[in-house]
């Protein structure tokens, strides 16, 4: 989850590196440091608890000088938060700083180990026992930085991204990863260093991504690769397609409410090249490509996280209405671990918005190790969860910056619906009629989108009657049942009030014990599915004594004369509706939490990828 910068070239480093790490701080913000080889050619350590401002401050009069530097900002895994704890690490002889995103699950072995031998620790993170055990090698056997790492490395059980300076050489940073993502990017006389291209794309569009086991040996005018048994290769450049401007808040007051903002042309762009409405058509590539094999399949099986997970719901109901064939969703964290029966007649959907998050990124590779054939859904470039898939379609809604996922979630199901409309077409599991139609209301979702979020100043007044609710509850039916877990989510995320999604029909199973006066209920109730049950459920809220705030379709005249609060959404279809009904939860919980104070885009205790278990 943490964030890595680093910077070697002709400029002063420390700039860069600070930038870097603002870009960065979704991936963390529990403390931050940095680690800089001076113009006195001194390895200088500077690190604060809290927030990259924190650093700012702290470094105020300090030598940050130089122009070779790495930087972190931390979401702790191992040690609470503290500056002891907060990266770079430094060896005990103070000559080398390692800073590390992932867990070394060995370390407490390797602890006793150089505890045996009289090394000390300043801290109780598995990264300060790497960083000792490399220095340990190193002097023992009087050996390079490299050979160091390569041998430290190869005792190593577990995930890293790691950077380490040495103050004795201070042309070269040295850096390697294994499941946790790490991108160099290249300039003219310089490279750049981080988790993901954010922080790079200001000074250069290209940049090579590290596979599993790889480490960069980079010089000031030179990259080089290797691998752990130094066998060197051939680093693949690639050109990064961001724009500096997507990720910068562009005026806004927080990246979530701009991410929300933007979804209508996320929709559109995600859409782009795949829907033609004019012929009626949606083409997705990987379909086309290994039609066979995903025609053939016997089950689909859809793993995935937190939203991404919501998402895969509603892909269920999608692609089992559409083309008849049973769907599971499984939380990525609990299938690879629980000995899934999967063969060479499913196909594996894994979903995820980095494409970096470690479950899934397990539960891809332990489907693949059983014969399933891969199909990705992710929305950074490059990352690891489609290179390790056979095909898949990116989202295509640009950096999500905010911590809770908007855009992300919405562009999922835009491509969960693509995939579904093009897999029933192939398999002649749907008739034209519907097929235009459902072709014709996606194609519509940008335009509904945008009516919805005219309502965002009545949603900010509605929010700040329920800043001081302590529970809220979220009913949905069918297709709006994910949407309710969703709405629930974001609320929790990042106002801190506790919130559950249920089916609606579940209520009378002992959520309807908590309702009360006090209790705040958000009905998904728009006209298509299941209305008259719905509105039944709301009967029930009403009789004792919930406060309803329901979210309708425009022109309801029954719903809308019980509930204490609607919000008319645009008409759309059934299977659609998940994509415009989202909207408004998604300004209610942003709304709330900014009524509350809160950290919308940081919330506590969380960070954007989930690189760790």
């Amino acid at each position: 989850m943490c964030g890595i910068v680093g910077y070697i070239g002709t400029k002063q480093a420390y700039p860069i590196l600070i930038k870097g790490l603002k870009r960065l701080e979704y991936r963390g913000y529990d403390s931050a440091g940095v680690a800089l080889i001076s113009n006195q050619q001194q390895l200088n350590v500077y690190k604060a608890k809290g927030k990259v401002s924190e650093l700012e401050n702290f470094v105020i009069q300090k030598d940050i000088t130089g122009n070779i530097g790495i930087a972190h900002t931390r979401w702790a895994t191992h040690g609470e938060p503290c500056s002891e704890n907060a990266h770079p690490h430094y060896s005990s002889t103070e000559t080398l700083a390692l800073i590390h995103n992932g867990i070394i699950e060995n370390y407490a072995d390797l602890k006793e180990k150089l505890q045996a031998k009289g090394y000390e620790f300043k801290s109780s993170t598995d990264t300060e026992v790497l960083v000792q055990f490399i220095e340990y090698i190193k002097i023992t056997n009087n050996l390079d930085l490299l050979t160091a790492v390569q041998l430290a490395l190869n005792e190593v059980i577990g995930a890293y991204a790691i950077a380490i300076l040495e103050k004795d050489h201070p042309d070269v940073i040295i850096a390697a990863r294994k499941s946790s993502p790490l991108v160099v990017g290249i300039g003219e006389n310089e490279f750049f260093l981080a988790s993901d291209a954010t922080p790079i794309v200001e000074y250069t569009d290209k940049v090579v991504y590290l596979k599993d086991e790889e480490i960069a040996v980079i010089h000031r005018t030179d990259l080089k690769v290797v691998n752990l048994n130094n066998v060197e290769s051939t680093p693949e450049i690639k050109q990064v397609a961001m724009k500096l401007g997507q990720i910068e808040k562009g005026g806004y007051p927080h990246f979530m409410i701009k991410e929300i903002i933007e979804q209508p042309d996320c929709i559109y762009d995600c859409m782009r090249g795949r829907i033609n409405v004019d012929v009626n058509n949606v083409v997705l590539s990987a379909v086309i490509d290994h039609k066979e094999r995903l025609l053939a399949a016997k089950r689909f099986v859809i793993v995935a996280c937190g939203t991404s997970w919501h998402a895969g719901l509603i892909g269920k109901q999608l692609i089992e209405s559409f083309c008849r064939i049973p769907v599971e969703v499984e939380y990525a964290s609990e299938f690879r671990y629980r000995d899934p029966v999967i063969d060479e007649s499913d196909v594996v959907i894994a979903i995820s918005q980095s494409g970096e998050t470690a479950d899934t990124l397990a539960a891809v590779e332990l489907a693949r190790s059983r014969g399933a054939f891969i199909y990705g859904i992710c929305n950074s470039v490059g990352s690891s969860i489609p290179r390790a898939t056979h095909t898949g379609s990116y989202i295509h809604v640009g950096p999500e910056i905010g911590v809770a996922s908007t855009k992300a979630f919405t562009g999922q199901v835009t491509v969960l619906t693509m995939l579904a409309l093009t897999l029933a077409k192939e398999k002649n599991t749907i008739n034209d009629e519907e097929y235009i139609k459902v072709i014709r209301a996606l194609n519509d979702v940008p335009v509904k989108m945008k009516e919805v979020l005219k309502l965002n100043n009545k949603i900010a007044e509605l929010a700040k009657i329920f800043t001081y609710a302590h529970n809220f509850i979220y009913l949905g039916r069918g297709y709006s049942y994910p949407v309710a877990l969703e709405g629930a989510l974001k609320l929790k995320e990042i106002s801190y009030i506790h919130a559950e999604g249920y089916p609606a029909a579940e209520m009378k199973h002992g959520p309807i014990a908590l309702i009360d006066a006090e209790m705040p209920v958000v009905v998904i109730a728009t006209q298509n599915g299941l209305y008259e049950k719905v509105l039944s459920n709301i009967q029930e809220i009403k009789a004792r004594k919930g406060k309803v705030i329901a979210v309708v379709t425009e022109g309801d005249e029954i719903i809308s004369k019980i509930a204490d609060y609607c919000i008319e959404l645009p008409t759309s279809l059934e299977c659609i509706d998940p994509l415009i009904a989202t909207v408004p939860l998604q300004l209610l919980a942003y709304h709330i939490a900014v009524c509350k104070g809160m950290d919308v885009d940081q919330p506590r205790n969380l960070a954007k990828s989930v690189t760790v278990e």
